[in-house]
């Protein structure tokens, strides 16, 4: 089960190059139900993700990289590249911070996931942060690699 809110960033914090960075491209066979393969470095993944907002299911396997080339010429509209950084917070929690690239370079977006909706609902949105988008389907990396 994935629950995460989503939120625009004001001002990216100044002190970036000191948390990891992930290089992520990651494309959609299908977007109802969703189905993923992401390159993440060195890393590939084939992910299904059920309906919600907030809260949905979520399993994610592992592929081969071979497996990932073959795939990705087979999923329908854009690919989707951005920068992650994974900025720890309190509680076990973490901010992964996307910096999109390409077509949608310019575009900054926090995620947080959390272990249940009461820790999510609770949750104390740093001053850095913008609008939430959480419940904004336009926001969904699904639906954003259809337009």
């Amino acid at each position: 089960m994935e629950i995460e809110r989503k939120f625009l960033i004001n001002t990216l914090p100044s002190d970036l190059e000191n948390y990891p960075c992930h290089r992520i491209e990651q494309a959609y066979l299908c977007t109802n139900p969703v189905i993923r393969v992401r390159r993440q470095d060195d890393d590939y993944i084939l992910t299904y993700k059920g309906s919600g907002m907030m809260v949905r299911e979520e399993y994610n396997l592992p592929l081969t990289a071979e497996a990932y080339a073959h795939l990705l010429p087979k999923a329908d509209g854009n690919i989707l590249t951005k920068k992650r950084y994974v900025i720890p917070l309190f509680d076990g929690l973490n901010i992964e911070l996307d910096i999109f690239e390409g077509k949608f370079a310019g575009l900054q977006m926090a995620e947080v996931e959390f272990p249940d909706e009461s820790t999510a609902n609770s949750f104390p949105v740093p001053d850095w942060f913008g609008e939430e988008v959480t419940w904004n389907p336009a926001y969904h990396n699904s639906n954003m690699s259809r337009v």
